[in-house]
């Protein structure tokens, strides 16, 4: 794969990379106080596994990127939801609990 360099000075020509940066700064790295780079790879793959398999997103009718679209799910009750914590307990899932 060829790469193409951009640019000085043409943050537009990288909007995706830079919207991204963005949203991990905001999101994430801006409530915690990281001591070192082994936190900070921690705190920022953590965050990005979680953006990319569970977080819903507008552009794909609040789904998550990666994963298909669900099918009917069925009414459940509160004691069958189990609430997980990502980041620290920054970002909470609520998903069914396994039987």
């Amino acid at each position: 794969m060829k790469t193409n360099p951009l640019q000085i000075a043409s943050p537009n020509l990288n909007g995706r990379c830079e919207w991204i940066i963005e949203t991990i700064k905001l999101e994430c790295l801006n409530k915690f106080i990281v001591f070192g780079k082994k936190h900070l790879d921690y705190l920022t793959d953590e965050f990005t596994s979680h953006n990319n398999t569970k977080r819903s997103h507008r552009e794909r009718d609040n789904l998550p990127p990666i994963r298909e679209e669900p099918g009917e799910v069925a009414t459940i009750s509160i004691d069958q939801i189990e609430v997980k914590k990502y980041d620290g307990g920054l970002i909470k899932s609520f998903e069914r609990k396994v039987a």
